[in-house]
């Protein structure tokens, strides 16, 4: 179901409360790129930084792990340079932006294909968002109107990132989490993991393991929602 060469680190979240900006993940993604080198990907700018203060605040997270970090707005030819990248970084904000982005430079089939002969991939929120089958899961509004929902499709289902459990106590009306995945589930056959803040996926050797301290709930259709316990490979639940 996973190609074999395929790595990806599939992250709900870059900051966690009470911890800076990709610390509490940081040595994790150098331990499983094993490389000296990052191209950044930072076309879903959240709260509308440029290009370049994103990629900065990606090498100011990193900068004493001896990891170098390049944008990918800084190559004329953004395919070679995805291709040639010595591992791969997304970062989170808005999915319909960077996916519309992605599309309109023409390198949503390269960064699959890329991804899918092996070159480590790490995305955040939004950047994890791409990995599956569609957007449709997303928390993000719909700032812009990509050409297409379908994203990379490498995962199996959908994520939706930063998930949260409602608060049975809460006198707050509005739709649950749960309730908008259904909704999705009324008119969509694709199952939806929610992944909660400070757990990640690790895709590698064909397999699909979560990790972190908290489960994922997995939603499917027809209706039934799944809890993933972790260190559990996903594989076993979507046969």
């Amino acid at each position: 179901m996973i190609n074999k060469v395929c790595r990806m680190m599939v992250i709900s979240t870059s900051t966690i409360y009470g911890s800076g900006f990709l610390e509490y993940i940081r040595e994790e993604i150098q331990q499983f790129i094993q490389t000296d080198e990052i191209l950044f990907i930072p076309y879903a700018q959240p709260g509308g930084i440029s290009y370049e203060a994103y990629t900065q605040k990606v090498q100011e997270a990193v900068k004493d792990l001896q990891i170098k970090v390049y944008g990918l707005h800084e190559f004329e030819d953004k395919p070679t340079a995805i291709r040639r990248a010595k591992s791969i970084f997304t970062g989170g904000g808005n999915t319909f932006l960077l996916l519309k982005t992605l599309y309109n430079l023409d390198v949503v089939d390269c960064l699959r294909e890329t991804i899918l002969q092996g070159t480590p991939y790490i995305g955040t929120s939004a950047g994890s968002n791409i990995t599956g089958k569609t957007i449709g899961t997303t928390n993000d509004m719909p700032i812009v109107y990509p050409p297409s929902f379908e994203a990379l499709g490498i995962l199996p289902f959908n994520i939706n990132p930063h998930f949260l459990v409602a608060d049975p106590n809460s006198t707050h009306k509005g739709e649950t989490r749960e309730q908008r995945i259904e909704e999705f589930l009324t008119q969509n056959d694709i199952a939806v993991l929610g992944l909660k803040e400070g757990s990640w996926l690790e895709v590698e050797n064909g397999d699909i393991i979560l990790k972190g301290h908290l489960d994922a709930l997995l939603f499917t259709k027809p209706f039934q929602l799944l809890s993933i316990l972790p260190d559990n490979s996903l594989l076993s639940f979507l046969q």
